[in-house]
């Protein structure tokens, strides 16, 4: 039985990725024009190859305070290998860390084709999502922020898309969702940096299903970073916490 894969073909010094050979990816393209590569099967033009990198750069890092940091310095405290603390903190990404990105492209990739299919405009489109998302009691993934009230990512990497030419109708349909929220809401729930590369990833047409691939690939820079610092600058299991914990569980009494 061959296993049949259409990524890298190995052969005695010789390497194949996606049709280039790596010898001459090395030091010509960089890295992320060739996540593009892996992901799409071709080299990104410059304007893409640039919106990759800028994607991948809003991902590094986002302080001690989010789920990855916490769970790889936690580990990397443990004394256990870099990788392993690093893996520590990508196993902690999931639907509520990192994962609005995938979401919220389903949601825009959906919204998109049922606006095209049935010819409705951008607004009547954000309206009935924010309509239903509201009838169903669910939160719209990729609008506001636990700390940014204007996350200064989103406006950046929106920046560039206009510039670079690759904003189109997932962009501007979450923008009119960020301004139907706030007229339905009374309150402003800007879009954040999961969003904007949410809806960014959607018109440069990417799978949403890839949404999480993004976020892992900048943030493990990140993580990376944070264990050298703990392995190199901490003290083993240095109390990290103060936590007040009220214990609940049975009444204490003696063995029968």
């Amino acid at each position: 039985m061959k296993w049949k894969t259409s990524i890298t073909k190995i052969e005695p010094n010789h390497i194949v990725t996606k049709g280039y050979r790596q010898e001459d990816l090395i030091g010509n393209v960089p890295f992320s024009h060739v996540v593009y590569l892996l992901l799409k099967e071709e080299l990104p033009s410059k304007e893409q190859g640039t919106m990759i990198d800028a994607i991948l750069t809003a991902c590094i890092d986002h302080g001690v305070t989010p789920p990855s940091s916490l769970a790889s310095r936690t580990v990397a405290s443990g004394g256990v290998p870099l990788p392993t603390a690093v893996a520590a903190g990508i196993l902690s990404i999931g639907d509520a860390h990192g994962g609005a990105i995938e979401k919220g492209a389903q949601l825009l990739q959906d919204g998109v084709l049922h606006m095209t299919n049935e010819g409705r405009s951008v607004e009547k489109t954000a309206e009935l999502l924010v309509k239903e998302a509201t009838e169903q009691r669910k939160r719209i993934p990729g609008f506001g922020h636990r700390i940014h009230t204007a996350d200064p990512r989103t406006q950046r990497l929106f920046e560039l898309a206009t510039k670079l030419g690759i904003a189109k109708n997932h962009i501007a349909l979450s923008k009119a969702v960020e301004r139907e929220l706030e007229k339905t809401q009374g309150k402003k729930l800007p879009i954040n940096v999961d969003g904007a590369i949410a809806a960014i990833i959607s018109d440069m047409g990417f799978d949403w299903r890839l949404g999480k691939a993004f976020f892992l690939l900048g943030r493990v820079a990140g993580l990376t970073a944070h264990v050298y610092e703990e392995q190199t600058k901490e003290k083993p299991m240095r109390e990290m916490f103060s936590i007040d914990a009220e214990y609940i569980g049975p009444t204490e009494h003696d063995l029968p």
